[in-house]
This record gives C-alpha cells, structure tokens and sequence, in this order.
C-alpha cells in the first residue's frame, strides 16, 4: 500500500493544527514548545507498567545529556495530573512539561498514529518477559492498572513543527535509544 505524498508545508500545517489542541499541565500548548525548541515527546503507557517507569527513571538519568542539546523532554501520559504527579516527582521529574490524556486522543491522532494493542497478547511475547525477569519487576514493580493497558507508547523528536525521528514500539518491553533518537 502507498501513502499518498504530502508536501512539507502540508505537514508542517497538519502537525501544528494538532499541537496547538493540546496543553500542558501548566497551561502551554505544544505548538508553543516546539516553537521555542526542539522537543523530545515521550508517549506513555499506564503507570502500573514497569516499561512505564523504566522510561521515566531513563530519561531522568540522561535529561542533563537531552537538554545539553537544546531539547525540551515533555510527556504525554493516560492518567490525571493527580495521578501523575508521584511518578514525576519520584523520578525527580517534576518540573518537566507533561500532557494529561486520559482518552488517549492525541495518541491516535494520525501524526503520531500509536496503535492500540490487548495487553493479554503482550504476555505471550519472549522478549516482554525476558525483559521482566531480567530486572524490570525487580527495579520497577508491577502496579494497578488504572489507566488503559492497551494504549502502546512512542517517541517523537519534534522540531521546526516536524517529526524528524519516530521510535514506535512493537513490544510494551522495547528499549528506545533517546540519544540516538535526538542525534
């Protein structure tokens, strides 16, 4: 199947028309961030998910590196802010910019397209347990699943109103390259 080709300016109005809908915890819109710079979006899953946390305490670990190079780590995540908010600040995120979407809307936004897949159907992939009982469970527990288990993650590096690099993923246990992704 072929996509039909689009123009950049096309694109470029497309994204900003989508980024524009959406605000973060502290009233800003995305189109304002990504005006202001570069941005790395970081797409999660449920906070229950020991992936989820995985991701958090990774990007905290390596923010000085992200933001060493101009760019604006925000997260776009299924619970409330309430909810949220002992996450951030136990992985000394909480000044980070974030997005609240419970009804996972700018998920399935076609830009960024992040698809929807049974999380009973993750259980029966290797790698997802490997990855659990490699350290995941032991480093990251398992929690309630309060938000929607079905709904996968993703990564955007977003400048200029653009997307310059994707990490979509295939598995709930993938490991993005952040580094790589923003190089």
């Amino acid at each position: 199947m072929t996509l039909p080709v689009t123009d950049p300016l096309t694109q470029e109005a497309e994204m900003a028309a989508v980024l524009r809908q959406y605000r973060t915890e502290s009233g800003r819109t995305l189109l304002e961030l990504v005006d202001e710079s570069p941005v790395l979006l970081i797409f999660l899953r449920h906070f229950g998910c020991s992936f989820c946390r995985q991701t958090l305490d990774d990007v905290s670990r390596i923010r000085g590196q992200i933001e060493g190079q101009g760019i604006r780590p925000v997260f776009v995540h299924l619970g409330s802010p309430e909810r949220a908010k002992p996450y951030f600040d136990y992985y000394h995120l909480s000044d980070i910019e974030r997005v609240s979407d419970p009804e996972a809307s700018l998920y399935a936004r076609p830009v960024f397209h992040l698809p929807r897949k049974n999380v009973f159907s993750q259980l029966l992939v290797p790698a997802v347990w490997v990855a659990w009982l490699k350290d995941a469970i032991r480093k990251y527990g398992i929690g309630m699943i309060k938000e929607d288990a079905d709904q996968m993650p993703g990564i955007f590096y977003l400048r200029q109103r653009a997307i310059v690099r994707a990490f979509r993923y295939k598995t709930i246990a993938d490991e993005p390259d952040y580094l790589k992704l923003i190089a």
